[in-house]
């Protein structure tokens, strides 16, 4: 199992579903996607997600893995589509957590960052935290319930945008979410078992958007949670756990 975080965060984000995971006996993987917690951050490199899911393609070689399920959030739920569309034999099952999909790409919370990105020009090109007034309002917007996005926890996903540089990367990561990288994709082309996780409080998609993806994909199954928004394993960890297991417990169709 490959785990896949979505914009402003990282790895980070599954630390609530790895040991749950674990001890339903699933081997998972949380990896950073290119430029993004921890990884590198090579100059030039092209961050879409078309571009993404290569690099996903070779990680999986990398860790010698034939095929996996791949769960993923936001962005990395895109990557994840795309990858189940394009190489159908790397993926067992397919897992998508309030994905980005169709037209709606890049999705409100980046349009929102890059708005904001003139307004607070100056405040974000200043101090330690200066990406804090650009992604921190994506961070709480991704949250049904505020506490699950307490000041110290936006600080943690905050770290590897310290600084002007870190800023600019920020920025970068951005402009990288193209509408093309998706609008080409045939959805019919997926055909492992999918399970689309629907935190129904996100503010960022069109409430039409996860109806709209489980007519287009075959094989797939829709499931809302009234209690979450985008950053479902912030707000219903054990929810999004115990629907995960269950979902690869099954015997494929």
């Amino acid at each position: 199992m490959v785990l896949l975080h979505g914009f402003g965060t990282s790895s980070f984000l599954w630390r609530f579903i790895g040991p749950a995971l674990a001890i339903a006996r699933r081997s998972a993987f949380a990896i950073d996607l290119l430029g993004y917690g921890e990884s590198d951050r090579p100059f030039g490199e092209d961050f879409g997600i078309a571009a993404q899911a290569e690099y996903l393609d070779r990680a999986m070689t990398a860790l010698r893995l034939p095929r996996a399920t791949l769960v993923g959030v936001d962005v990395g739920a895109g990557v994840a589509m795309r990858l189940a569309a394009t190489r159908t034999e790397r993926v067992d099952r397919l897992i998508l957590i309030n994905p980005v999909a169709f037209d709606e790409l890049p999705s409100g919370d980046v349009k929102a960052m890059q708005r904001n990105t003139a307004r607070f020009a100056l405040q974000a090109s200043r101090g330690v935290l200066g990406a804090a007034p650009l992604l921190a309002p994506v961070l709480e917007g991704g949250v049904a319930d505020p506490a699950h996005m307490p000041q110290r926890l936006i600080a943690r996903y905050l770290a590897p945008y310290v600084g002007k540089d870190g800023v600019s990367h920020l920025l970068v990561l951005g402009r990288s979410i193209r509408a093309g990288d998706l609008e080409d994709l045939d959805l019919e082309r997926i055909t492992a078992p999918t399970l689309i996780v629907w935190g129904e409080r996100d503010g960022w998609s069109e409430s039409s958007l996860p109806d709209r993806l489980a007519t287009a994909i075959r094989h797939s199954r829709l499931v809302r949670l009234e209690t979450a928004a985008r950053l479902v394993p912030e707000d219903e960890p054990d929810r999004l756990a115990e629907l995960i297991i269950e979902f690869t417990s099954q015997t494929p169709r």
